[in-house]
């Protein structure tokens, strides 16, 4: 903010000074970042400061900031001082910068940073004492880094660090690694894909064991992985693959007493033999968790022999990896508890895979091209989680589950599923999760019976029409994802005085309840216009009185009405939100059975005529999003009793001039959203571009990137670069005003006579048609056309070629043309006035060169004037394109006009010409008192 200079003292522009770097230092005006809307008021402040071009850390950050994310920026270097006093950070994000350098001394305020994300920058030397004040670091990336150089004493302060990845960078040298490995608390080490040609324990002189217990050493040029020295003891993962190409590696573990711990074994893409592989699997005594992804598994016949004799083996992945003879191979796996063979293009799982399994609690065969539920499946009765996402199945059959009594989650996710038959469910009593999402089903089995089932998720998929009676089966479901063109539900239509269930329990016999439903996503995917939620007023009842949260997405069009009566029965709603839009406008009535209802959220509906009675029945109301709804005012809010009211955002709307005074309707507003609106440069907003600055309490997000879409001269410019001190200047300014008035009219009276000479012409004539009009009531005057016809000259065409041959030709009327009728040498306002009062009517035919002539203006202001003064239906307009409402906005006499008055639209008339003529015809033909009650559009 820029001050403004006075010739006062330097008192006066010291205390500006001060006002200003105080208001820079708060917490509510950054200009380059946002503070994280937290449900909690006094939950941690987290800023976001990611994606926005900075080339510097930001010196506007409050000290008090928690967690700080500057990801995707273009900061090229931290300097001392860059986090100065900002003691109570925890986590620092400064991933994907360009950052190459680091001062020392640059985190020595971060005393309690605990998790640092610095990948994907160019740091390529780790500098002596880079770390030095990150005493309680536990977590630091540095991975994507192009790292050469760690200098010996570059993580010496990191003593709570726990994990570290440096994956991706060049070291080439192990020795590089050995003050890491020194490291007290270091559990986690990522060294994946470097330049290291062998990773040798004796190369490594530790003078104590380590504590790592994951090791990544995953590379290309990897040839040598040995471990001939104790330096390990608590070793428990070893990853090893190769990043990009096939290379064998030499694996010399000459005591297996040395890998005793190890229980996670990770290789990939063929990186041993198949003798060298078998030597290591014998070698591990407690393995419990083995993952080989993309082997030639072909190369490795008989190695799922070996596996498969492990006897402490647990947990199996096979990911992306091809095996022959499959069956025979895993029947030898009796002892495993999971298995994963995701994307392995496998097709079939014949009988005999999985039947010796007996202990298999988890099943993973995502991404496969499985086209059936494998046979072996129904007699694994341990089974407790089954993946089958993305396969091709096309059926569920009554055998396919027929014995996995146990089993709790079920994933059927982007199959082809068609139909769901009950029986297919009719032994899973403990399921507890079922997605059959983006499927092909048409239907849904109304008897379904899975008494524990808590998440049904069946969005995306064809059905027609669901009713909601369709899930009584499920007495202990809480979250129901659906997608459908018709949705059916109760309501109380039929009941809307009765505001206690009691009352209607007491009266009715058949009432239903989803007792424990308290997540509802309903995605509406009409297949035709005219699709939306129904509502079926038959005298069964739902009552949904757990619900919580409740979504909508409409995908064409939502009906507000039905969406009222089915709130009526979620009397516990916290969380509402409609995606798209609506048919119109919300009702008054809809959220009066909600009164806990602390969320609501609607994009893309019309809530330019909604009032604050909406928002009555709801005073806990904590977070309000109205995101392109058609709002130019914020009117509706201040009476809108919102006084718990938190989180506001209305972006997208049409608002351009704000009162500052409406933010005091909410008391506890901290966080408000405002971001592309057409927002006015002047003095109209002075006091919102102000309050904006001031503010202590109220975070307008991104306020300092706000843009002027008005005056022209300012457009594009930022809102609060306005200087607003010119609005509100002392008496001097006042004296400026009233001085540049005394100028500005002795300016217009020497200039009046060649400038505005017509104008005045204009006013006379319009006084003088005051009077023409009085006399004219008093006694009745001829007139000497039907009508005047106010036309441009780009559309003479159609008027020659339409209008003419239907009203002078075929209807008889008497039409005034200016290019035919008007007296030459006559001055054209002076025509213009005869031509309107002399008919009987104005048709003005509109169209985009229209609104755009200087003289089509005057004449419909003339027609318009006659209209007001008399009182009389005498202005007929005819629209020759469809022009929308939004861009009449500038034409304030037009817009107002074609709100309030009869006007017929061309090319609507389009099949039916004859239809709009009769229509103009009635039009003429019509002159009794103007009756604006009546008007329809035609």
């Amino acid at each position: 903010m820029a001050a403004v200079r006075h010739p006062s003292s330097c008192f006066v522009l010291w205390v500006l000074l001060l006002v200003v770097y105080f208001n820079l230092s708060l917490p509510y005006v950054l200009k380059t970042c946002t503070i994280r809307y937290q449900e909690n008021p006094s939950a941690d402040m987290a800023l976001d400061c990611a994606n926005r071009e900075i080339e510097n850390i930001p010196k506007d950050i409050p000290k008090d900031a928690v967690s700080l994310n500057l990801n995707s920026n273009c900061i090229q270097k931290i300097n001392e001082g860059d986090f100065s006093g900002m003691s109570k950070l925890r986590t620092l994000d400064l991933t994907s910068n360009q950052i190459a350098h680091v001062d020392q001394g640059s985190f020595i305020d971060l005393m309690f940073l605990q998790t640092l994300y610095m990948r994907n920058n160019k740091l390529n030397v780790l500098t002596s004492n880079m770390f030095q004040g990150l005493d309680n670091l536990i977590v630091l990336y540095l991975n994507n880094n192009g790292i050469q150089v760690i200098h010996t004493r570059a993580f010496q302060f990191l003593t709570s660090l726990q994990t570290l990845d440096l994956g991706n960078n060049r070291l080439q040298q192990i020795t590089d690694i050995q003050p890491i490995l020194q490291l007290p608390q270091i559990t986690m080490l990522g060294l994946k894909c470097n330049g290291f040609s062998s990773f040798e324990t004796k190369d490594l002189l530790l003078s104590r064991p380590s504590n790592l217990k994951e090791l990544d050493i995953s590379g290309d040029s990897l040839t040598i992985f040995s471990i001939s020295t104790p330096i390990f003891p608590y070793l428990q993962k070893i990853e090893i693959s190769m990043c990009f190409c096939y290379k064998d590696l030499q694996w010399e573990i000459p005591d297996k007493e040395l890998l005793r711990n190890i229980s996670f074994l990770y290789l990939g893409r063929s990186i041993l033999s198949f003798e060298g592989i078998t030597k290591v699997l014998e070698s591990l005594d407690s393995l419990s968790h083995l993952r080989l992804e993309a082997l030639k598994m072909h190369l490795y016949e008989g190695l799922l022999s070996t596996i498969c004799k492990i006897p402490t083996l647990r947990k199996l992945d096979l990911f992306n990896s091809h095996i022959n003879n499959l069956a025979n191979k895993l029947a030898l796996c009796s002892q495993l508890t999971e298995f994963d063979m995701r994307t392995s293009d496998v097709d079939e799982l014949p009988q005999g895979s999985l039947g010796s399994m007996k202990h298999l609690r988890s099943l993973n065969l995502c991404d496969n091209q499985l086209t059936q539920v494998p046979d072996d499946v129904r007699n694994i009765s341990s089974l407790e989680i089954f993946n089958l996402n993305y396969n091709y199945i096309l059926n569920l059959t009554c055998e396919d589950f027929m014995n996995t009594t146990q089993l709790r989650e079920l994933y059927l996710k982007r199959n082809r599923i068609t139909e769901v038959k009950w029986c297919a469910f009719l032994n899973l009593e403990n399921l507890k999760l079922l997605d059959l999402s983006f499927n092909l089903l048409m239907t849904f089995e109304s008897n379904i019976i899975l008494p524990k089932l808590e998440i049904l998720n069946i969005n995306h998929n064809e059905i027609a029409f669901l009713n909601i009676l369709n899930f009584l089966g499920f007495d202990s479901l809480k979250q129901l994802d659906v997608g459908t063109n018709f949705f059916d539900v109760m309501t109380q239509r039929s009941f809307p005085k009765v505001n206690k269930l009691e009352d209607i329990i007491s009266s009715r016999d058949n009432i239903w309840e989803l007792k424990l439903l308290e997540n509802l996503t309903i995605e509406l995917n009409p297949q035709n216009r005219f699709s939306g939620i129904q509502t079926n007023y038959s005298r069964d009842i739902i009552f949904l009185k757990s619900m919580k949260r409740y979504t909508v997405i409409c995908n064409i069009y939502c009906f507000p009405y039905q969406l009222a009566d089915i709130l009526w029965s979620m009397r516990n709603l916290e969380n509402f939100t409609v995606v798209n839009r609506f048919t119109e406008v919300p009702p008054v009535h809809m959220f009066w059975h909600n009164p806990y209802l602390k969320s609501m959220t609607f994009a893309g509906t019309d809530f330019s005529e909604v009032g604050p009675e909406l928002f009555l029945p709801i005073p806990n109301l904590h977070s309000l999003e109205l995101s392109n709804c058609n709002i130019s005012s914020l009117d509706f809010l201040v009476k809108a009793n919102l006084s718990a009211l938190r989180y506001l955002k209305l972006t997208d709307n049409e608002l351009y001039m704000i009162n500052d005074t409406v933010f005091k309707s909410f008391p506890s507003l901290t966080y408000l959203d405002l971001d592309n609106n057409p927002f006015t440069c002047n003095c109209s907003n002075a006091g919102f571009i102000q309050w904006v600055k001031d503010n202590k309490k109220i975070q307008v997000v991104n306020a300092h990137q706000y843009k002027c879409s008005s005056p022209v001269d300012k457009r594009e410019s930022l809102l609060l670069e306005f200087d607003v001190h010119l609005c509100w200047e002392d008496g001097r300014f006042f004296y400026f005003i009233y001085s540049s008035c005394l100028v500005v009219l002795t300016l217009l009276t020497s200039f009046i006579y060649n400038f505005l000479r017509w104008h005045l012409t204009y006013t006379f004539h319009l006084f003088l048609a005051y009077f023409y009009d009085n006399q004219r009531r008093k006694k009745e005057v001829l007139h000497q056309f039907d009508a005047f016809v106010s036309y441009n000259v780009h559309d003479e065409g159609w008027v020659y070629r339409e209008m003419l041959p239907v009203l002078e030709g075929q209807q008889g009327w008497r039409l005034c043309l200016h290019h035919r009728d008007f007296q030459p040498g006559k001055p054209i306002i002076e025509n213009i006035t005869d031509a309107i009062y002399g008919s009987r009517k104005t048709i003005c035919v509109i169209s985009s060169s229209y609104l755009q002539s200087e003289w089509c203006s005057r004449e419909i202001q003339m027609a318009s004037f006659r209209l007001f003064d008399e009182k009389k239906d005498v202005l007929i307009l005819l629209f020759l394109e469809n022009i929308p409402s939004r861009h009449l906005s500038p034409y304030y006499r037009m817009r107002k006009l074609v709100k309030k008055h009869t006007y017929l639209s061309w090319p609507q008339a389009a099949q039916h010409p004859e239809v709009f003529w009769q229509n103009v015809q009635r039009a003429l033909q019509t002159g009794g008192a103007l009756n604006e009650d009546t008007d329809l559009l035609i």
